[in-house]
């Protein structure tokens, strides 16, 4: 532990610097224990406040302006990719959709506030085709505010810090191995609900070659999408048919649909986490033949294109039911 101290208190910006890099880029390492650490050695030590939040902010702005980048060439793709990579990978996508959607340019300077969203506000942003030069400013404004915030904690509370600092000197390589255990604890906790999930979604849910099967037969489901209103602005594709309906408004926009009736939802989120919602909301509300279609937006024209080519997905509105043209409350 002295070891490790001694090599913050001289390369302590620098540390911060890669710290924030990697958390940026979707690493399971926060970075604001270290701002807060630099924050309160920066009071006594060589190096000064401002030089850690340069250096927060050249690291955070290298990785969120690759994602930016990222997101503006594989568009909302890539979110599937970074929530893949977080530690709360099922919610963060619509999240930060209905975050962009209240706030649009401004969440930006809130995300690195909150879990989850931080690293995926800027592919998110770059999908949306927000303008680069305003895409750095309001970026660099939210992570100075969020990295200014730790370092002045950190200046702030310097003896607190520096009392903790001892305390773990003096239990030595204990604290790190119960800081180690707790963090794989948590690890395996997230883990855990992921399996739970995807068993659920093995169970019930139905895939795109069964459901273009049924609508071509003429017995399709009533079909459902619950993306938010950002990620349909980002890509305007549905299923043909489909009504699209925010997954809060979900119970009064299908009241008119009787709970016999087969209803499958889709989206555009990795392991398809708001049509999961959807379905288990409403098998809650006795729909129990409520089903997630597995691979979502994405999956269906996929097979389309590979089956039929491109255009398969449109012919396919005539041969569905007319009772599934009805908005029912939904957003067109």
């Amino acid at each position: 532990m002295q070891h490790l101290i001694a090599l913050f208190e001289q390369h302590g910006p620098l540390l911060v610097f890669f710290n924030v890099l990697v958390e940026q880029l979707g690493a399971p390492i926060p970075a604001i224990p270290a701002l807060l650490v630099a924050g309160a050695l920066s009071v006594e030590s060589s190096f000064s406040w401002q030089t850690i939040l340069i250096l927060a902010l050249l690291g955070s702005g290298l990785a969120n302006f690759g994602w930016y980048l990222a997101g503006r060439r594989f568009g909302l793709r890539i979110l599937g990719v970074m929530c893949r990579i977080t530690l709360s990978p099922d919610a963060c996508v619509r999240s930060t959709e209905k975050t962009f959607l209240r706030w649009g340019v401004l969440a930006l300077l809130v995300a690195r506030f909150i879990p989850g969203l931080s690293s995926v506000a800027s592919p998110l942003a770059g999908a949306m085709r927000l303008p680069a030069g305003r895409f750095i400013l309001f970026d660099t404004l939210g992570t100075a505010l969020w990295a200014g915030a730790a370092i002045a904690a950190g200046r702030l509370l310097h003896r607190q810090v520096d009392a903790l600092i001892i305390a773990l000197e003096e239990v030595g390589g204990v604290a790190l191995l119960i800081v180690a255990a707790l963090f794989a604890l948590y690890i395996a906790f997230r883990w855990l609900e992921r399996q739970r999930l995807l068993r659920f979604v093995r169970i019930h849910r139905i895939d795109v070659i069964e459901l273009a099967d049924r609508i071509a037969a003429g017995t399709a489901p009533v079909v459902i999408d619950v993306r938010a209103t950002t990620a349909m602005a980002a890509d305007a594709r549905m299923i043909p048919g489909a009504r699209a309906v925010p997954l809060e408004n979900l119970p009064a926009a299908m009241e008119d649909i009787p709970a016999e009736q087969e209803v499958v939802f889709y989206c555009s989120c990795p392991n398809d986490v708001s049509s999961v919602r959807a379905t288990r909301l409403m098998l809650k509300h006795g729909y129990k033949r409520a089903r997630p279609l597995a691979g979502g937006i994405e999956a269906w024209f996929a097979y389309m294109a590979e089956t039929e080519g491109d255009a398969a997905a449109l012919g396919l509105a005539a041969l569905l039911p007319e009772k599934i043209d009805s908005t029912a409350g939904g957003v067109l």
